[in-house]
């Protein structure tokens, strides 16, 4: 059994950055990752996105907890969701809806497959 320890996760170094899958309009948010996937179909890492708006499927359940930015989740069902450095949330399985990053987020988060 391996321990993962993600130190500092406001600090950690995170690999180069590339655009977001499904950009809407302007600026081109980039979006950089730090995780490590598991055999047993557990994916855990740091995630961080630059200002933007974009479209997303989350395909996995995820938990994420974010400590830096401000940004606004749209579901494709439900209220807009307002999420700030410090909040934490849960997403069923095939979340779809837009990203609204107003400041660079960054996430810990953890799928499960």
């Amino acid at each position: 059994m391996t321990i993962e320890h993600f130190k500092n996760t406001h600090t950690l170094a995170l690999g180069e950055p590339g655009p977001v899958a499904v950009p809407l309009g302007e600026p081109l948010s980039q979006v950089a990752t730090h995780s490590v996937e598991r055999s047993d179909g557990v994916e855990a890492g740091v995630w961080e996105c630059t200002p933007g708006r974009w479209r997303r499927q989350i395909v996995q359940q995820e938990f994420c907890h974010f400590v830096q930015g401000r940004c606004t989740f749209i579901p494709d069902e439900g209220e807009p969701i307002e999420i700030q450095a410090g909040d934490a949330l849960v997403f069923p399985a095939n979340t779809t809806g837009i990203w609204d990053v107003q400041q660079t987020v960054r996430k810990s988060y953890v799928l499960i497959f």
